[in-house]
């Protein structure tokens, strides 16, 4: 179901401060939190004393001490201090996960932690790169994370489910698709050409609402559960589909599904954009029109998979845009089995 030897985002940086945070990942629940020098640390949420989660207690130097009984700790996993008692049980142990911030995400090794090696971290520089101007947020959805891979790996759903932001009947009717496997995933292009810019581009100012743009969605997949889109407009005719996107505008949208169970996954999303980078108005607009499409798409998803576990798994059939999704579905079923394999 999962792959396991793979960083997830866990959480927002900005997310654990001076408490114990919970979080689910994989159908392990996981407790966050940082030591006195700010350094950052996962481990088991439960006590291996009597398996209270560590959630319930509080950080106290460098450890964490349970809620119930007091017991402490380290950021190993290992108990480090039992109240009245000098003698410490060996097993009084849990487990700890390797962690790493990047980008302003939390990123949990959730596999073999020999193998945690922090440059197979997906690359998501825009979000901090201070030649970007990037906003996000993280939505709740009650539906399996492949569903939402699928979701983004089509957009020809963009002029149906998201024609008042981002979406226009062109590009579910016009768009011209090309799937191709890369070293380290599958890629999706997708051009229409001579349209009309969505409703988002034109309230960015960069278009009217006359113009006629040619406009490229590039999506790529890496595995397990992460999705760059680099979507945008220029005027029609301009060179856009050679390279030449002046006069227009581009936006980097970035997505990562962490499944915290079969049906359930915490989706991680930022946009950021190399335009009006210093208005603080046009990000507000961004966010807000992002974060609209992304609540119609939960909308739509949570319907979808109510509506699989209802029919128990029903068949679907496939058309020709499904071929990224399909691409992507395989590339990780792959690496799930080479991991389940013995030896």
């Amino acid at each position: 179901m999962y792959m396991r030897n793979a960083w997830y985002v866990a959480a927002w940086s900005r997310e654990v401060t001076d408490s114990v945070v919970g979080v689910k990942l994989l159908d392990q629940k996981i407790a966050l939190y940082r030591t006195a020098t700010g350094a950052l640390k996962a481990l088991e949420n439960r006590c291996a004393h009597r398996h209270v989660p560590l959630t319930l207690g509080r950080v106290v130097g460098d450890n964490i001490q349970c809620g119930y009984h007091g017991l402490q700790f380290n950021g190993e996993g290992a108990c480090v201090h039992v109240p009245a008692q000098d003698r410490i049980p060996e097993r009084a142990r849990v487990r700890a996960y390797p962690a790493a911030e990047r980008y302003g995400w939390v990123w949990l090794w959730m596999g073999r932690p020999e193998a945690a090696d922090p440059a197979l971290i997906p690359d998501f520089h825009r979000l901090s790169d201070p030649a970007f101007a990037s906003t996000g947020a993280t939505n709740e959805v009650a539906a399996n994370y492949e569903l939402i891979t699928d979701n983004l790996m089509d957009l020809s759903h963009v002029g149906f489910v998201h024609g008042s932001t981002i979406g226009n009947a062109a590009m579910g009717e016009n768009g011209k698709i090309r799937v191709e496997r890369t070293d380290d995933g599958v890629r999706v292009t997708r051009w229409v050409i001579d349209c009309p810019p969505p409703p988002t581009y034109v309230r960015s100012g960069i278009f009217k609402a006359d113009d006629r743009i040619d406009r490229w969605q590039i999506i790529d997949f890496t595995p397990p559960c992460f999705v760059n889109i680099y979507v945008g407009g220029a005027p029609t005719g301009t060179g856009a589909p050679e390279g030449r996107r002046v006069g227009g505008l581009g936006l980097w949208i970035m997505n990562a599904m962490t499944p915290e169970s079969a049906a359930r996954t915490r989706y991680f999303w930022a946009v950021g954009r190399d335009f009006a980078v210093d208005n603080p108005n046009v990000t507000k607009l961004v966010h807000a029109d992002i974060a609209a499409a992304f609540a119609q798409d939960k909308d739509v998803l949570e319907e979808q998979q109510a509506s699989i576990e209802t029919l128990t798994n029903p068949p679907s059939v496939d058309i020709v845009a499904d071929a990224g999704g399909i691409q992507a579905r395989r590339m990780l079923k792959g690496l799930i089995e080479r991991e389940a394999a013995p030896g």
